[in-house]
């Protein structure tokens, strides 16, 4: 089952990028909250209109997306999530396989992965 539901509002963003913890990885940001819905994790995706124009905006966020599920399953209930794109990366760096390892370091750092025993 999926336990992962999306940010939309505004003001849920503002919510997270004031209160949450600020996690760095090489091309990607993403500020971190525990939220008050034990099941679910929040995710929410910004890229700056500076970044680069809608089809490579759009191309960053479908390969963050498809990196975050496919590791949704180890990841602990409760979170809202934010990943930002670093402006000062250029969009030619946005490869699986560099946002695979970002996701991997920042989830690491925040200790948000479950632990398999």
């Amino acid at each position: 089952m999926k336990k992962t539901k999306m940010l939309k509002k505004n003001y849920e963003f503002k919510n997270v990028l004031s209160k949450g913890k600020y996690y760095s990885g090489d091309y990607i940001e993403a500020f971190i909250r525990a939220n008050s819905k034990k099941k679910y994790n929040y995710l929410g995706i910004a890229i700056s209109v500076k970044i680069a124009k809608a089809v490579r905006r759009n191309h960053i966020k479908r390969l963050i997306r498809e990196n975050y599920r496919l590791i949704e399953c180890n990841i602990k209930s409760g979170y809202s999530i934010i990943f930002l794109w670093k402006k000062r990366v250029g969009v030619e760096n946005a490869t699986f396989k560099n946002i695979k390892n970002d996701i991997n370091k920042i989830f690491d750092k925040a200790n948000i992965l479950e632990e398999n025993i």
